[in-house]
């Protein structure tokens, strides 16, 4: 069997945006912007196969491993055996998907065979899901206290803030800002910080060639928010992506989320804020905004393998 994978590069983008949003998905990875953000994380590989799928290669802490494949609901069961036998047969080793979206897992029944496959949950990288008439409007008693720090970021600000659609000659700002918030991050910065960092800067070198849509806050004609995010059509879902501002500034996080959402993704049913790491103080945030749903994940190992079969 002949799978040829490769790293993703800027001039794969077109190629492999139509392979995604193609079956039922709410997490973040159902967008291709993902996968790109994080492809040196994860070193990210892929293969495209018969013009209806994508394979991948990736490691997780060390681990080789896939992801669930992009292609159509009637194709996934074909193209899952397919990536199973490739571990099995070239690479000698069982398989492992990491991040496993729970539509898949049912479709392919893989909680239903203990023998050949254990699946885990993982709780911690469960996507955050909510409700886009809700998130536009703050309206509602568990939403009072977002929409009180937005109307005060207003009063504080009137008439020194500006939204704005950003594009890719706006590069420079976004830089900037980020050499700011790094700056202040100091030491205390996790690696994947620093991979996502690198990551919003190929984001913005190649964002004419990416399905991404883009925002920012100007305070006095200074950057001072920004958020990028991208549309998964199938789902009608917004997948808020990256979301950063001055924190010393009371309500330009709502401001930014509320505005974002307004003014580029105003019919969006679901609004995915993906996940919180396992970090308190970002499940505390996430949670703040009352979630209706989860995109949950899960780790798939296959524990039939046996290398003397193959």
């Amino acid at each position: 069997m002949e799978l040829e994978f490769k790293p993703i590069e800027a001039e794969d983008i077109e190629q492999l945006n139509q392979y995604f949003c193609r079956r039922p998905n709410k997490t973040c990875d159902s967008v291709l912007l993902d996968s790109f953000i994080w492809r040196e994380y994860y070193d990210v590989k892929f293969a495209v196969r018969d013009g209806k799928a994508i394979q991948w290669l990736m490691e997780d802490n060390g681990v080789l491993g896939s992801a669930m494949p992009a292609c159509k609901t009637e194709d996934l069961e074909y193209y899952f055996n397919e990536i199973l036998e490739y571990f099995n047969r070239v690479l000698k080793k069982p398989l492992y998907i990491n991040l496993a979206d729970e539509e898949a897992v049912e479709q392919l029944h893989l909680k239903e065979m203990p023998e050949k496959f254990r699946v885990t949950e993982q709780v911690d990288l469960k996507d955050y899901l909510y409700d886009g008439d809700a998130m536009r409007s703050l309206s509602g008693k568990k939403l009072h206290k977002k929409k009180n720090h937005l109307n005060a970021f207003k009063r504080m600000y009137e008439g020194r803030y500006e939204y704005r659609r950003l594009c890719c000659s706006d590069r420079g700002d976004v830089w900037r800002f980020l050499d700011r918030w790094r700056e202040e991050k100091g030491e205390e910065v996790e690696e994947h910080l620093d991979y996502e960092v690198r990551g919003i800067h190929e984001i913005l070198k190649n964002c004419s060639l990416l399905n991404v849509r883009m925002g920012g806050v100007y305070i006095d004609e200074k950057l001072e928010a920004f958020t990028i995010g991208s549309y998964n059509a199938y789902e009608n879902m917004a997948v808020i992506h990256i979301e950063k501002a001055n924190p010393e500034i009371r309500g330009l996080y709502q401001y930014i989320n509320q505005q974002f959402l307004l003014e580029e993704f105003p019919k969006a049913a679901w609004i995915n804020r993906e996940d919180d790491l396992g970090i308190e103080g970002l499940r505390k945030a996430k949670l703040s905004y009352n979630p209706v749903d989860y995109a949950r994940k899960y780790k798939v190992e296959q524990i039939d393998f046996s290398e003397s079969e193959q």
